[in-house]
């Protein structure tokens, strides 16, 4: 079974998405639109299917969103699964994301510490009094005029934590309209010379939320690990529109 967004995107080849490989762990560059891990209804292609098919014994280490692109750490073996579950556990794994958002926002190592609740059902929500410690360190890398890019770095990892936290901001992410993110349409940004026949309809710059999973580093046996992903082709291309009409 293959989703409405998988039916746009074109899989590459699991091979072709790794980053780095050992005998120990297989690091990929995440392409948008599939899941990390199996859904309860089944059926969709998801990453831990493909790792399981490039080798038998494949984990992944932690999950990104289906819409979220970047760094996933896939562990080879038991042991090492084990070992990299302790490490995000102790919160010893330095996870560092892109996002663009809404908006020009100056943000200048802004903590946000705010519980978030899991309500089930892929829904979560802001709860003083029920929900878990959340928090997230917020710095902003590059301003055009309607814009921003944002370095996020989770410190906790919960459920849609960056998403919801920068909505708190009054700061959503580009595309996210969960969290009232509005998409971005070439037409805003470019101002002269944009037209469009009567009949076409426009279509937006991103397909997806503008969140990518940028670095990861960690320690496993003794050894530091530093992982970067680039950008895959939608997050270059919207950022390659805002800075040639946005700035």
């Amino acid at each position: 079974m293959v989703s409405q967004e998988q039916n746009h995107f074109k899989f590459p080849k699991f091979q072709d998405l790794i980053i780095h490989e050992d005998d120990n762990l297989i690091v990929i560059n995440k392409p948008p639109f599939i899941a990390s891990l199996d859904a309860r209804d089944g059926g969709e292609i998801n990453i831990l299917r493909l790792a399981k098919k490039y080798h038998a014994d494949a984990q992944v280490c932690h999950r990104l969103d289906k819409d979220t692109s970047g760094v996933l750490l896939i562990a080879k073996n038991p042991e090492t699964y084990r070992l990299m579950s302790i490490e995000f556990e102790k919160r010893r794994v330095e996870k560092i994301y892109h996002a663009i958002i809404g908006g020009t926002h100056v943000f200048e190592d802004l903590k946000v510490d705010l519980p978030i609740l899991n309500q089930g059902n892929k829904n979560v929500t802001i709860d003083r009094y029920l929900g878990k410690p959340s928090e997230t360190i917020f710095n902003s890398i590059r301003y055009f005029k309607q814009f921003t890019l944002v370095q996020c770095k989770p410190i906790t990892g919960r459920m849609h934590q960056i998403r919801i936290h920068l909505a708190t901001q009054h700061a959503a992410i580009v595309g996210d309209t969960l969290y009232k993110g509005k998409p971005v349409y070439l037409s805003q940004i470019k101002k002269r010379g944009y037209t469009l026949s009567k009949d076409q309809e426009e279509q937006t710059i991103m397909k997806r939320f503008a969140l990518h999973s940028r670095s990861v580093k960690f320690q496993l046996n003794g050894q530091e690990y530093a992982f970067e992903a680039e950008y895959p082709k939608d997050f270059a291309t919207l950022l390659k529109q805002l800075e040639k009409f946005d700035t």
